[in-house]
């Protein structure tokens, strides 16, 4: 792979105060980064570098940590564009909208899912993306499931089973059955295809004791714990993930005293996915200020779905995040960064730091607050990619 010396950085975002100044983005101005064979060898001042194999000019641009999108759901076949129009014009959104994506999921060909997904994946890289988490969740079978995680493991390391997505209408005079199913068959089968294990806790999907049944046994194969909570209204799953120990809540838009005292006293991580709320035309979105200011650990991401969040540019989640859920431009970055690592509880991503992988993002502006600043323009570009 070579040297590289990325340079005349006109703000480096560093996500760590070591390496830059004492803010928690680790800002550095007038800056260079040398990259050597794929991994950070040294940060320093602009033109101040040894010589290296390449030298890039980045003119004045900004370079922050590539985004880490911790909750897609990229795999998938079918189009509810139909949906989300009906929602546009007045109808509310619930949770069973989601059985509408399985009867295509399951007739796609292995193929098939993976071409598509793999364009989602090129769409998100071109936007900044370098790291992606990736469900399942639209089989609600053994053989549907077990695919699409042998599609997302193509693509990433950071694969989710989520047979636990709402039951299916084989089972819906048989909940019971379906539990009985994810926890048993289905677990055994994805378990040696996933990292994590999620489940939807919502009205219409699984109740608290069944989603303890399901993410306790998964954590006893092996697999770590993320929880889909309080989307809808407020409801147990984020006590549930606090409780439990999970990596990450995710939706959190519904949230008590107690739901935003509890993540801030744990370990787990509160990951909004505010594109959710702008597609199911929520009255209201996460509180991102109020969960920044208790100290909880806040994380952002796109969600992407053909239901209820066909996106995956972080740039808009940002964008999103920054207006509706109150967090200020800096604080959005490092969700969509650090935060979001953080959620994977990766600490080799998220961050620029010598040693670590080279996962760098280009800005074409001379701070990272353009990101929110210019929603929807397309101004960050993971760095070495062709352009879109």
């Amino acid at each position: 792979m070579g040297s590289v010396t990325y340079d005349n950085i006109a703000e480096l975002v560093t996500n760590d105060p070591t390496q830059g100044d004492e803010s928690f983005l680790g800002l550095r101005h007038d800056a260079a980064v040398v990259v050597d064979d794929g991994v950070v060898a040294w940060i320093g001042e602009a033109g101040q570098a040894s010589p290296t194999d390449e030298r890039v000019d980045l003119e004045g641009r900004c370079v922050l940590p590539a985004f880490v999108d911790s909750h897609t759901h990229l795999v998938f076949d079918g189009d509810r564009a139909e949906e989300f129009a009906a929602r546009m014009a007045g109808q509310p959104y619930a949770a069973g909208g989601i059985r509408t994506t399985v009867a295509a999921t399951r007739a796609a060909s292995a193929e098939a899912l993976l071409a598509s997904a793999t364009k989602r994946l090129t769409e998100a890289r071109s936007q900044g993306t370098g790291l992606v988490e990736i469900k399942s969740g639209y089989g609600l079978d053994v053989a549907t499931e077990v695919k699409m995680l042998q599609v997302a493991q193509q693509l990433t390391d950071e694969t989710t089973f989520l047979g636990a997505h709402v039951v299916p209408t084989e089972f819906a005079d048989d909940h019971r059955g379906y539990v009985d199913l994810v926890t048993g068959d289905m677990l055994d089968a994805c378990a040696p295809y996933a990292k994590w294990i999620d489940v939807f806790v919502e009205d219409g999907a699984f109740d608290a004791e069944a989603a303890r049944e399901i993410l306790l046994a998964g954590q006893a194969k092996g697999l770590g714990l993320r929880v889909h909570a309080n989307q809808l209204r407020p409801g147990p799953g984020v006590q549930l993930a606090c409780d439990l120990g999970a990596a990450s809540a995710d939706h959190c838009t519904h949230l008590t005293d107690g739901d935003v005292a509890a993540l801030a006293d744990s370990g787990t991580v509160a990951s909004l996915v505010p594109g959710a709320d702008f597609s199911t035309r929520s009255p209201v979105y996460p509180d991102g200020r109020r969960l920044w200011d208790a100290g909880a650990a806040v994380a952002l991401a796109t969600d992407c779905n053909p239901g209820t969040s066909y996106t995956t540019s972080m740039p808009f989640v940002i964008a999103l995040a920054v207006r509706e859920c109150h967090l200020t431009p800096s604080e959005a970055v490092w969700a969509a960064t650090s935060g979001a690592a953080r959620s994977l509880r990766r600490d080799d991503a998220g961050r620029i730091a010598v040693d670590d992988p080279a996962a760098l993002t280009v800005v074409d502006a001379k701070t990272h607050v353009h990101l929110a600043y210019r929603p929807a323009v397309p101004l960050a570009q993971v760095l070495g990619e062709p352009a879109p």
